[in-house]
């Protein structure tokens, strides 16, 4: 369960990092990195609600 917690918070430092990066494309004007930006942001947010959802069920199992 300390790996999927690690593994959320590098997920959301990584949303967190790819809206800085989405921002500074735009005032920029780049919109390659802004690509990039939301097709890694996208990835990570499913990867999350996966983890998620993981997680949950894991928890409803354990309850008597």
């Amino acid at each position: 369960m300390k790996g999927k917690i690690f593994l959320n918070t590098l997920y959301t430092v990584g949303i967190f990092l790819c809206i800085i990066t989405l921002v500074w494309g735009f005032d920029h004007k780049r919109y390659e990195i802004i690509t990039g930006a939301v097709l890694i942001g996208a990835a990570l947010v499913v990867l999350k609600i996966r983890l998620i959802k993981e997680v949950r069920t894991i928890i409803n199992k354990r309850k008597p």
